[in-house]
């Protein structure tokens, strides 16, 4: 799918891996509304694309219509929708303390999977609606899990949980999407350079470099948004959960 001038929402858009996708989208040519709870950082990234930013909850319904209503009142409905946003959190079953904390766990549930779910709905109405091109795309809708899906480690029933319904659910949306033109795709990434992991000292950061084969090093935002924009150019890939990590396979801990 050409994507010059067509409507991209980049939820999470302000760091990371959104930002670099959102960046990568606005090269090309596409039209981009960064969507971030974080106005301050949402709204330098799409300043700097020469984008439209949207404060935005992802898992909020209100928030998450706002925010597409003010992206198709921009450029129209959206062809692209890329979701970055979501949040981590590492805590046992079973800890020092007890039974992990079941508000806890709803939290991370409610964020990266319930919010994704909510921006797939929500858009999916708006492009199934559009004009499709030649070729009958209407557009594509590409999420994020994480390789914690499959390979979660202790402390992570709860991120991998998340991580492993949005995984879950990319076959049946794609399936039920199709009749509209428009695909579904999962990329699942492995140890990147985000915000997050580069709070860590360096000398942690290295070691997790070194747990990866090839190349040994942490993802870069950038490798993310490259994988992004060829799902997009690639009409036949579909229903597909990609794993991006240097053939890393996580350990228990």
């Amino acid at each position: 799918m050409d994507i010059k001038g067509k409507g991209a929402v980049v939820t999470g858009g302000g760091s990371g891996l959104g930002a670099a996708t959102a960046r990568a989208l606005a090269a090309q040519g596409a039209l981009v509304t960064v969507l971030d709870r974080n106005v301050d950082a949402g709204a330098v990234v799409a300043a700097e694309i020469g984008g439209t930013f949207a404060a935005c909850d992802i898992a909020d319904e209100a928030s998450a219509k706002a925010a597409l209503a003010l992206s198709a009142e921009r450029y129209g409905a959206p062809a692209i929708l890329v979701n970055c946003a979501g949040i981590g959190g590492a805590s046992r079953i079973v800890g020092r303390e007890g039974p992990m904390a079941l508000a806890d766990f709803e939290r991370i549930i409610r964020v990266n999977l319930i919010g994704t779910f909510n921006m797939l709905r929500l858009a999916a109405a708006s492009i199934s609606v559009a004009p499709p091109d030649a070729d009958g795309n209407r557009g594509v809708i590409i999420s994020t899990a994480s390789v914690a899906a499959f390979d979660g480690q202790i402390g992570q029933a709860a991120y991998a949980a998340s991580k492993g319904g949005i995984t879950a659910m990319t076959l049946p949306a794609a399936r039920e999407l199709a009749r509209f033109g428009i695909r579904v795709v999962t990329l699942a990434p492995g140890l990147f350079a985000t915000p997050l992991l580069l709070e860590l000292p360096e000398e942690a950061q290295a070691g997790l470099a070194a747990s990866i084969p090839y190349p040994a090093r942490l993802g870069l935002p950038a490798d993310f948004a490259k994988l992004v924009l060829s799902v997009i150019d690639n009409d036949y890939v579909n229903g597909e959960v990609i794993r991006i990590d240097g053939a890393l396979r996580l350990p228990p801990k």
